[in-house]
């Protein structure tokens, strides 16, 4: 007969056990608290990261993506141990539960006998075949099934720990996000002269367009020699017209292959800088065309 001592150190072994499954439930409950807090952030980081690549896509003309928004898929229903059966060999049940085939299964002389493999406890995937007696026509299996269709139930997969694949997660939203930062900062660099400083684009530009009027000022001082072009008009397009047309193409040019693709507001195009260089250089350029000329004649 049990002693008082041996109830006593049952019940604290009881309590024991206890309060290690109260822990062991407390611990279970923290680290799905975790697992769901470190979904959520990754799920925040990941919309604000699919909202800066449709931004990023709109900038240069891609639409933005469509995200799917359905439901998820159904879980499995299979029992636990077993894999889930595949399409054909629920049809394959199905049609031996109430086809022709669970009739053609019972015949027999005096008894019902199993419909084949449907018949083995546990295997209600496998679809019932004709089970022939003596001196029956047996039906041919085809050799080229495969083991899906037959029934065979498939590997199960392997366990999958969802701190892993959270870990995974967050390294590809950081990886992601480092992408997208290169991503901007290229996106703030502007077609043309992307390696120069605004200031020295602005300056190349319109220098350079002042330099095309200045060859047009020199075609013009040739077709006054011959008197293509009188004086006046000659005065007029060096003093005025090519200055500014130069002045208007550099602005132009500015604002179609200076602007980078993602700015925030409106980049500078360094007008009163523009104006000086035009309207300066090509008379410039018109007095060292007479020196030069009267130099060399």
């Amino acid at each position: 007969m049990s002693t008082f001592e041996e109830y006593a150190a049952l019940a604290r072994q009881l309590a024991e056990r206890r309060r290690a499954g109260e822990r062991g439930a407390a611990a279970d409950a923290d680290r799905r608290r975790n697992l769901h807090a470190t979904a959520d952030y990754l799920q925040h980081r990941l919309t604000a990261q699919g909202q800066r690549l449709d931004q990023l896509g709109q900038a240069i003309g891609i639409p933005a993506s469509s995200v799917p928004t359905g439901p998820a898929p159904a879980p499995s229903t299979a029992p636990p141990g077993q894999a889930p059966a595949p399409p054909a060999a629920a049809a394959a049940a199905s049609a031996g539960d109430s086809g022709p085939g669970a009739a053609l299964a019972g015949t027999g002389p005096g008894e019902r006998e199993p419909a084949g493999a449907a018949g083995a406890p546990g295997r209600p995937e496998v679809g019932a075949y004709l089970q022939g007696g003596v001196g029956e026509a047996r039906l041919a299996l085809p050799t080229t099934a495969s083991p899906a269709a037959a029934g065979v139930p498939a590997q199960r997969p392997a366990e999958v720990d969802p701190t892993v694949e959270l870990e995974l997660a967050r390294r590809y939203a950081d990886e992601s996000d480092r992408h997208g930062q290169q991503t901007e900062l290229l996106a703030q660099r502007p077609a043309l002269l992307p390696d120069w400083s605004p200031v020295a684009r602005a300056v190349g530009v319109y220098a350079g367009c002042a330099a095309v009027g200045a060859i047009l000022m020199m075609i013009m001082v040739l077709a006054s020699g011959v008197g293509l072009v009188d004086g006046f008009t000659l005065s007029a397009w060096i003093c005025a017209g090519l200055p500014a047309l130069s002045f208007f193409a550099g602005y132009l040019v500015l604002g179609r292959w200076g602007r980078p693709a993602i700015v925030a507001g409106t980049p500078p195009r360094y007008v009163h800088l523009g104006f000086l260089i035009c309207f300066a250089a090509v008379p410039v350029a018109y007095v060292a065309f007479l020196l030069l000329f009267r130099v060399l004649r």
